[in-house]
């Protein structure tokens, strides 16, 4: 009689839960920004992988050992896409960076569940940020990791009064910047966060804001190209009319000595 073999099925790892990426625009745009970003800068390393709202399963064989950070940044391993992230297939590298874009619904998870689990997983630094302002004050917080626990990171203030605070892990500055047209002074408007280089105090740029620069740098010279031809026809015209006043002036003289007289004299 042979003997019967029971093979175990499959294990899977879901790609998706079913559920919409975001829940708002506004955690929508500034998660494609922060991905697209961070992508840009660190797209001269090809051993960082930039990613967000991905699942990264972290114990193999346990489905249910899963995250997915809005934004997160590994170090150590190839920046090719993925469909999911799992652990044991990339030597065991985890996110060093995480930035939660939080809100009221999910306050507790962000705030309490989020950061314990981050923690035992050992990621180095959690941020969060508060888009519409609906709980979290200051609107944007930053966590680094001590002997397994999240320690506050420093907000600080540059001289022209805007909060950053310093990602050691990224060697950026996440800034909170007042809306387009806004005065510093004013509040309570939401600030928007933005991530700046502080070796050369540039802001990064989503490829939307490089282009917008690039046509607007394209227009500038442009109009300078114009106002530089406008000057050379402006000059062009003033040496025709002097070239015009002195042909006259040389008939003027040579009809003066037909008729005898001396053009110095006259």
């Amino acid at each position: 009689m042979s003997e019967t073999r029971l093979v175990s099925p499959p294990i899977i790892y879901p790609e998706t839960d079913g559920q919409p990426m975001t829940e708002s625009d506004a955690t929508r745009d500034y998660l494609i920004y922060c991905v697209e970003v961070l992508r840009l800068f660190f797209q001269s390393r090809r051993n960082i992988y930039v990613s967000g709202n991905l699942f990264i399963y972290y114990e193999q064989g346990n489905p249910k050992a899963v995250i997915s950070p809005d934004v997160f940044v590994i170090f150590g391993v190839s920046s090719r896409q993925r469909r999911s992230y799992k652990t044991w297939q990339e030597g065991g590298k985890l996110p060093a960076f995480v930035l939660e874009i939080t809100s009221l619904t999910t306050k507790r998870q962000d705030e309490v569940e989020k950061p314990q689990l981050y923690a035992g997983l050992g990621i180095q630094e959690y941020f969060q940020y508060d888009p519409t302002a609906d709980y979290l004050n200051p609107q944007l917080k930053g966590y680094q990791l001590i002997e397994g626990v999240y320690q506050p990171l420093p907000l600080e203030i540059t001289v022209d009064g805007i909060p950053l605070i310093h990602s050691s892990v990224l060697g950026l500055d996440l800034r909170l910047l007042p809306p387009t047209g806004t005065a510093i002074a004013v509040a309570p408007h939401p600030q928007v966060l933005r991530f700046y280089d502080p070796q050369t105090g540039l802001k990064l740029l989503s490829r939307e804001e490089v282009e917008q620069a690039r046509e607007t740098a394209e227009q500038e010279r442009d109009l300078a190209q114009q106002e530089r031809d406008l000057a050379q026809q402006e000059r062009d015209l003033a040496q025709q009319e002097r070239d015009l006043a002195q042909q006259r002036a040389e008939q003027l003289a040579a009809r003066l000595r037909e008729l005898g007289i001396d053009p110095d004299q006259a």
